[in-house]
């Protein structure tokens, strides 16, 4: 089975390749959509959360307030530590179960679609790495759009994460996503097609 692990920056258009990896045919296993799940009432990340943060990170519904926990991590570098150290050996648990169980099914191919794929070390599940590109200038436009976020708050994000330097130094493929979507359709095409022949 082919493992691709797919990474870039927030706000780069991951998940939209993610997608269209989808539409060929590729499993995909989503570490954002993991990580949703386990943060649920109950489940692992929520009492890790909870114990740490208290119930003042909590919707009044009761669920995380995801915005509430950004503002927390992203403003102080020892929380978003203690948050990666614990999040990140139950998410990467999961996602080997995961994966196991895709093998299991006979599938071609998979991606491990996750931002922190090289921080962290889950390139060591790949055979290849894939990031999407996108200059800093597009991303932070790009991101303020999505999320109603203001510059600075943009900024921080951005800078929170490794840089898209070094993600491009590590990457096997390199999906350049400034053009529009049927580009990009093209360029993972061929990535794609290029790498199984």
């Amino acid at each position: 089975m082919r493992v691709i692990g797919l990474t870039g920056g927030i706000a780069c258009g991951k998940s939209t390749v993610s997608d269209i990896l989808r539409s060929f045919g590729a499993a995909i296993i989503d570490a954002d959509a993991l990580a949703h799940a386990l943060a649920e009432p109950g489940r692992p990340l929520y009492q890790a959360y909870v114990a740490h943060w208290g119930k003042g990170i909590l919707t009044e519904e009761g669920a995380l307030d995801r915005r509430r926990i950004g503002a927390i991590v992203f403003q102080d570098d020892s929380e978003r530590a203690w948050l990666n150290d614990t999040a990140q050996p139950i998410l990467y648990h999961e996602a080997c179960k995961r994966l196991h169980a895709i093998q299991a099914e006979g599938a071609a191919t998979v991606i491990l679609d996750a931002p922190l794929l090289l921080e962290a070390g889950w390139d060591r599940l790949t055979d290849e790495i894939w990031v999407v590109f996108i200059p800093r200038a597009l991303q932070l436009q790009r991101l303020m759009a999505r999320d109603h976020y203001t510059e600075a708050e943009a900024l921080h994000r951005v800078d929170s994460q490794m840089t898209m330097e070094e993600r491009l130094r590590r990457a096997d493929v390199v999906i350049d996503n400034r053009g529009t979507e049927m580009e990009l359709r093209q360029r993972v095409y061929e990535a794609f097609h290029r790498k199984v022949v």
